[in-house]
């Protein structure tokens, strides 16, 4: 097998071996190490795993927040992992992102209004203030936002509202691609569920292609067409969500999806308990991180860093057990 992705349609997003260092002062601390994985247009990539595995700061490095230590980011067949200044800016205007924490990612000093404004005028979407106003509008209606709330500020509303206004400003600059970064995290249940339906409904209404950036395997179940699997800074695993459910490869993906909680009284699932030291991500040896914990490690792991290889069609793994077995 190879360890290419093959897709008849020509992708919006391709990532090629991207890596983000930072240092430290106890070494250099890979974050992302030689991620790579393509998104076509209209669908949404789903990147799971820990806390400090790296899903966010590849999401950020992808829409330049960071600069990437080495790589390709290709939108749309452009590589724009090193571009500046005008390129750059106008860059941003196809690539968005929605964040975690809607209420610190909002300028408390401006009305919902003037947040959903900004990037239009900056932008020049529109001209005008009657015309800024009528857009604003229409991306409130858009996102279920009240006219009502039209001079309110960010303190003024509960969770749900002020990620719905996030959603409108980064609507507001017309994007092809999203990275929602945990965007239902901090969140009530029954309102996670009502953004998540918002999401899906504007991806089918404006071909929006989203990474979608979770913790909660559930989530990305019901919103993901792939998963990726991250682990210390590294891809184990991706496959299409249903794939990824039914024939999970990775030991590590076997974990998380175990500790999913079943609705009904009375079931649970055999959990699996990760046990061992977690590998450090400071100046790692070249092995497979994972293997301390793993509890399939046999001899075929010793000394090994294996690749993401395509073991099924579609199905990619990272784990020289599941090779050989494959």
């Amino acid at each position: 097998m190879n360890n290419t992705e093959n897709h008849a349609a020509a992708p919006i997003l391709e990532v090629k071996h991207l890596k983000k260092y930072f240092k430290t002062n106890k070494g250099t601390l890979h974050a992302v190490d030689d991620v790579s994985f393509t998104i076509e247009k209209g669908k949404t990539l789903g990147v799971v795993g820990e806390s400090g595995c790296g899903k966010s700061t590849t999401g950020r490095v992808i829409l330049r927040l960071l600069d990437p230590t080495s790589g390709e980011i290709l939108f749309n067949g452009k590589d724009v992992a090193h571009i500046k200044g005008a390129e750059l800016h106008k860059m941003r205007k196809e690539m968005q992102m929605i964040f975690q924490d809607p209420f610190s990612s909002l300028d408390p000093r401006k009305t919902v209004s003037q947040i959903i404004a900004e990037p239009i005028q900056k932008y020049k979407i529109v001209k005008g203030k009657e015309a800024i106003e009528k857009r604003v509008l229409e991306l409130m209606e858009t996102v279920g936002l009240a006219e009502r709330l039209y001079n309110t500020y960010p303190h003024e509303l509960d969770g749900g509202r002020r990620q719905r206004v996030g959603i409108a400003r980064a609507l507001a600059m017309e994007p092809q691609f999203i990275v929602c970064d945990e965007p239902v995290s901090a969140l009530d249940v029954s309102i996670q569920a009502q953004i998540l339906n918002l999401l899906k409904k504007l991806q089918r209404e404006m071909g929006l292609t989203y990474i979608f950036i979770t913790h909660d395997l559930s989530v990305v179940n019901f919103f993901a067409d792939d998963i990726a699997v991250m682990y210390l800074g590294q891809l184990v695993e991706k496959a299409p969500a249903k794939e990824l459910f039914r024939n999970p490869l990775h030991p590590y993906t076997r974990a998380l999806l175990s500790a999913i909680p079943i609705p009904e009284i009375g079931k649970s699932r055999d959990r699996i308990l990760l046990k061992g030291e977690i590998s450090s991500p400071i100046d790692p040896p070249d092995e497979c991180r994972f293997k301390k914990r793993c509890t399939d490690a046999d001899g075929a792991c010793e000394g090994c860093c294996p690749a993401l290889t395509e073991v099924s069609p579609g199905h990619f793994v990272a784990c020289a057990h599941c090779i050989k077995a494959e």
